[in-house]
């Protein structure tokens, strides 16, 4: 969470460029609690939260940025008539003010950026595979011990397929939904769920033996086995506006509801071959209905209108997790995503 202060410190300094403007009754005074994230707070002062990249060119100055902790009053004041933001830390931490002299504080209590515990889930268990190709090629299991078609940690499996490089350790996966774009039917990925942790004890031709170590579901016949993501796991988001201009849908949502709300996560028809990366904010357009017109008798769509607001958290080639942030109505799959 390094960069959690620097993030809120570009939000809340918006007067230093015209383009970037604080919220209308925004506070002059703000205590941080238990539950914040800085999404929340950088809302409280300003209208648009992830323009904070205008507000880093206009401060050269901040290189070192504090974390900020529940407890800590943050004041805007106004220095030159330049917007300023002033720390007073809770507790024993005592009074900063933000300025190039800077010192370091521990991290421990820092808040996040956005709820982790709302993706969690998507960034430690959710692999999405490109092609069906790559499951197909991918070891399996082909028996559990002792007969057994399920099994759970402690058990020992044996999988069959190519263990010419072995690896010390694999994870499950099981299949899921085969994700497909609702505008052009092209095929935008596998979904492949972790149900566990297996560690190699042993192979002997194309066939390994296993033992769980640790088991999110039963393990069952057929579940395939891959090696450990070497990709990083992102935590500390920076929201920005794409650099790109974003055209797409919500085309669907991983607990399988048609009917999406603050903090809910939802699956894009676009991803990092189309610009999107994570971090970056897009703006939710209800779809428009279609109506009669009684008095031609034709059918008119009615224009989409902005309903929300999505934070992209996670990006594949072809598709993106994001977690809805602002929900002004009940959203739905089809409903657009564009630039914010």
């Amino acid at each position: 969470m390094r960069k959690s202060l620097l993030i809120l410190l570009l939000f809340i300094s918006a007067g230093v460029q015209a383009a970037v403007q604080l919220k209308p009754g925004h506070p002059e005074q703000y205590r941080v609690v238990q539950g914040d994230t800085l999404w929340d707070i950088a809302g409280r002062f300003l209208n648009k939260p992830w323009e904070w990249p205008q507000i880093w060119h206009a401060n050269p100055s901040v290189q070192n940025p504090h974390l900020i902790y529940p407890g800590d009053v943050l004041s805007l004041v106004y220095i030159d008539g330049k917007p300023r933001l002033s720390l007073e830390r809770g507790a024993s931490r005592g009074t900063i003010k933000l300025s190039p002299h800077i010192r370091s504080t521990p991290i421990a209590e820092a808040i996040p950026t956005i709820p982790l515990r709302a993706i969690s889930s998507f960034l430690l268990a959710n692999r999405i595979l490109d092609s069906q190709e790559t499951l197909d090629r991918a070891p399996y299991v082909l028996a559990g011990n002792a007969e057994r078609v399920i099994s759970g940690q402690g058990d020992r499996i044996y999988a069959r397929g190519d263990f010419a490089a072995p690896l010390p350790g694999y994870l499950v996966f099981r299949q899921g939904k085969t994700h497909i774009d609702p505008e052009t039917r092209e095929v935008l990925g596998i979904n492949a769920d972790e149900v566990a942790t297996a560690e190699l004890v042993s192979v002997e031709r194309d066939i390994a033996s296993l033992d769980l170590v640790r088991t999110t579901q039963e393990v069952r016949l057929g579940d395939r086995l891959l090696p450990g993501e070497e990709r990083p796991i992102t935590t500390n988001f920076t929201p920005a506006a794409p650099e790109r201009a974003i055209s797409g849908v919500i085309m669907d949502v991983p607990r399988g509801v048609t009917q999406i709300g603050h903090m809910d996560v939802v699956i894009l028809n676009k991803g990092a071959r189309d610009g999107l990366a994570d971090g970056h904010v897009l703006a939710v357009y209800k779809l428009g209905e279609q109506v009669r017109d009684r008095l031609t008798g034709e059918r008119i769509k009615i224009p989409d209108e902005r309903a929300g607001l999505l934070m992209v958290f996670r990006t594949y080639e072809k598709m993106s997790y994001g977690l809805i942030l602002q929900a002004h109505r009940s959203l739905s799959i089809m409903d657009r995503v564009r630039n914010p």
